[in-house]
Order: structure tokens, then C-alpha cells, then sequence
């Protein structure tokens, strides 16, 4: 797949954009540690230039903190188009300024910044209106306009598809457009409430808040990862009168029982998931959220349409929350899809008025300053509950697939670099993937 869909973007060529992916290496060929894939299953870490001001509104990070999310799973299996060999991965990452281009003016060096995972251009109609997932002038792919009719922001450490962008798996990042696309973070906010903000606590924020979660609001979460573990919280703090999380994954199901306190269905038992949601709702839910995966078909069919490239994506989530709804409800997709999928229920979603609403990629930075004035320095939201674990980056190769097969109940971790502060209180110390089992 990937070299198929690599040659038709060569074909099609690139799209006009306002900054470019390659970097310059500073001078005298001082290298860094980063992570790199190399095919399905196969990243690794390498040596790797250090980046230096390319363009004029470049920063350069010496990255604090960096994190593996959910979705880099799917480039871990090779499931997102137009990877390639040596791209190094990572977009959840926050640093200190380490050099900063000629046109940054509201950032200097030493300062504490997060990154969002997309990188806006500021002037655009999308970005103007805070829609920094959605800028036109970032992502140079040809292959996401000819398939989609138009393309996203370009995003860090996330393949071709989304413009080629070097990620922050790695001690050092070049962020393009560093005036827009850094956040700087108060002395009072430690790296591992921070880090958050370029990812995870924006996109379940933002399918709770699209998704339109209302007082009294019943909200089922298919998936119980990290997006979905927060978007629980935001549903209730926004007002849902129950929250029913969906996974089959036993830490996970009760991590979110006894840390967020809300009702679970263990689809390994109930393998009809829609039935029991009725048993426990009789009306159906108000809102449905998908915060899982597409690369984890539950049925044969699925299986085998996969496998043989009939789909790339799977409906079997999409259809159970169509199903699951009342009449009118609402259904928000957030999890990480790519492609096409197969025998979608459409008649229920006509028939039954549900609105099944794309939420797309969570435009960061409508949300970010929110996120961090209104919850996190208040203390309303301590995202440092889903920390699981913390590794040093020399451990990212080995930590993929222990996320992979959720090793040792892990959930969210922290990646610390040469650059990190040590662990703040009641976060988890640094340890090793090997101490967690044997690879």
C-alpha cells in the first residue's frame, strides 16, 4: 500500500503551501535520538540531524516531553497511506525554545511551550477562525485532496498523507509557524499536565463539545483509551447524567470504572453491544462518541474484507452507535479514519433522524487556552490520571509494541529526553519496557 500510494502522489505532484517539510540540519552535523518507522511493526531508533532555523518563522524545540498516541498505532501497522521509510514519527510533544527564526516575535529562547499536533498558517479563512486542523495552506499532499476533495492542516510525524512534517519523537523539532502553532505554558503547570494540550485533551474536549453533550445527556464512548477515558470526564463535567464506555480491554474497563467512576459494557461478553446498551437504556442514548480504532475488526466479515483491501477502514462501531441512539441522537466519529468502509447502516441513520457528525481532526488551538485557563490551573481537569507510565526516549522503539498489546496496563505514557525536568508529584517514576515484560 505504501508504495503504491507513494508513487500516485509522486504522480499527482504536490500541493502549493506556505512552508515546507524538510528541514536544514545545523552546521557541524551535531545529531540527535528519534524514532523512525520502517515499515509495518518496524520503527526504531536512530541518529538523526539536528534541525535548524529553515524558515523565518521557524522554532526549534528542545523537546521535555514527548508521548505514543493511539493513532500512531495505525502508522505502527502501516495503515495510514504514504509513510515513509526513515520518517520520524511523534505529535503530541511540548520543549523549551531553542532557536527561534527572524519573524518570531512572542517567543524567545527558554521559554515553555506545547505544540500542537497540526501546524496552522494563522491566515487563512479556517485559521481565522480558530479551524487549525482544517488550514489550506500547511499539507502539500495531492493524495488526501484527490480523496477527500480538499486536504487538512499538514501534521507533525504523521506520513506524506498529511504533508511529511519530521515529528517529536525525537530530542529536537523544527515547528514551522512557531508564533501560531506554540502555546507557551506557565512555571505553575508541570510538563505532565502540559504535554496534553497538543493532543489528547483538545480532540476529547472537541468530540464532546461537536458531538453537542448536553445537562441530563445518557453518552456511550466506544473505546477506552486515553480520548476516551478523557472525553468521560468532559461529557460529565459538561453535564451527562450517565456515561456507559464500551471496550473490551480488562485494565482499561476498569481503569475507567474506578478512576472516572462510569458504567462499562465489556464487548467480550456482550458481544451484541447494541442489545445491552438497550438493557441498561431503554430509550437508547442521547449521544454516541467513537473514540476507538479502525484496525480491530470485530467480525469475520470485516476480517476478511480487510485483510483483502475490499475496505480499508471497518463500520462496525459507526453501525452500533447508529443503532444504539434514540431517534434525533447524535453520533460523533473522532477516532482516526482514513479510508473507505463497507455496508454502513444508512437506512437507521436516515429512518431514525440520528445526526452522524465527523468532528474531524480537533482544531487545537480553538481550544487550547481554554483548556488550560478554565480547567487545568484551576484544577478542574488533572489529566496526570491517565499516566500510566514513564519511559526514557530510548525505550520508544520496544514501548510500540507494549502499547500495542496494552502491556502491564498501560495507558498514556510520558517520554522524558535528555531535556525533561524530573517526574512531578504523584506522577509515575521513570522506568523501563523491559521491567514490564519481555518483548
Amino acid at each position: 500500500m505504501q508504495a503504491a500510494a507513494n508513487k500516485f502522489q509522486e504522480y499527482l505532484g504536490t500541493e502549493p503551501t506556505v512552508i515546507h517539510p524538510e528541514y536544514k540540519p545545523v552546521e557541524g552535523g551535531a545529531s540527535m535520538k528519534a524514532l523512525a518507522w520502517f515499515g509495518p511493526k518496524d520503527v526504531r531508533m536512530v541518529t538523526a540531524p539536528i534541525p535548524d532555523i529553515t524558515e523565518p518563522d521557524d522554532v526549534i524545540l528542545q523537546v521535555t516531553g514527548t508521548t505514543i498516541c493511539g493513532s500512531d498505532l495505525h502508522l505502527y501497522h502501516g495503515e495510514i497511506m504514504a509513510l515513509q521509510k526513515g520518517d520520524i514519527l511523534g505529535h503530541e510533544f511540548m520543549g523549551k525554545v531553542f532557536k527561534v527564526g527572524s519573524n518570531v516575535k512572542n517567543l524567545e529562547p527558554g521559554q515553555r511551550v506545547v505544540s500542537s499536533f497540526q501546524i496552522a498558517c494563522g491566515k487563512c479563512t479556517y485559521c481565522r477562525e480558530n479551524l487549525s486542523s482544517f488550514c489550506d495552506r500547511t499539507n502539500n499532499s495531492s493524495l488526501q485532496n484527490y480523496m477527500y476533495g480538499q486536504r487538512d492542516a499538514g501534521f507533525f510525524g504523521y506520513s506524506h498523507f498529511t504533508g511529511g512534517f519530521p515529528g517529536g519523537q525525537a530530542e529536537y523539532v523544527r515547528v514551522p509557524i512557531g508564533n501560531v502553532n506554540l502555546l507557551p505554558i506557565p512555571d505553575s503547570v508541570p510538563d505532565e499536565k502540559a504535554i496534553y494540550l497538543s493532543d489528547v485533551l483538545p480532540t476529547s474536549y472537541h468530540t464532546v463539545v461537536d458531538t453537542g453533550v448536553k445537562p441530563g445527556d445518557v453518552v456511550g464512548i466506544w473505546g477506552l483509551g486515553p480520548i476516551g477515558q478523557c472525553a468521560a470526564r468532559w461529557a460529565l463535567l459538561k453535564g451527562a447524567s450517565r456515561v456507559i464506555g464500551i471496550d473490551r480491554i480488562p485494565s482499561r474497563l476498569h481503569f475507567a470504572e474506578s478512576k472516572s467512576g462510569i458504567e462499562t459494557i465489556d464487548f467480550s461478553q456482550y458481544s451484541n453491544v447494541t442489545k445491552r446498551i438497550y438493557e441498561l437504556c431503554p430509550k437508547g442514548l442521547d449521544v454516541a462518541l467513537d473514540c476507538g480504532t479502525f484496525h480491530e475488526p470485530k467480525t469475520i466479515t470485516h476480517k476478511i474484507q480487510k485483510t483483502l483491501m475490499l475496505e480499508t477502514d471497518v463500520p462496525e462501531t459507526i453501525n452500533e452507535m447508529i443503532v444504539s441512539v434514540r431517534k434525533t441522537g447524535r453520533c460523533g466519529i473522532i477516532a482516526a479514519y482514513a479510508g473507505y468502509a463497507n455496508a454502513v447502516n444508512v437506512g437507521a441513520l436516515m429512518e431514525k433522524g440520528v445526526r452522524l457528525i465527523g468532528n474531524g481532526q480537533a482544531p487545537v488551538i480553538k481550544y487550547w487556552e481554554e483548556i488550560l485557563n478554565e480547567y487545568l490551573i484551576p484544577g478542574k481537569f488533572d489529566p496526570t490520571f491517565m499516566i500510566t507510565h514513564r519511559v526514557p526516549i530510548d525505550d520508544l522503539a520496544k514501548l510500540y509494541p507494549a502499547f500495542d498489546n496494552r502491556v502491564d496496563g498501560v495507558e498514556k505514557v510520558f517520554i522524558e529526553t535528555q531535556f525533561s525536568s524530573a517526574p512531578s508529584s504523584g506522577c509515575p517514576p521513570t522506568s523501563r519496557v523491559d521491567d514490564w515484560f519481555s518483548i
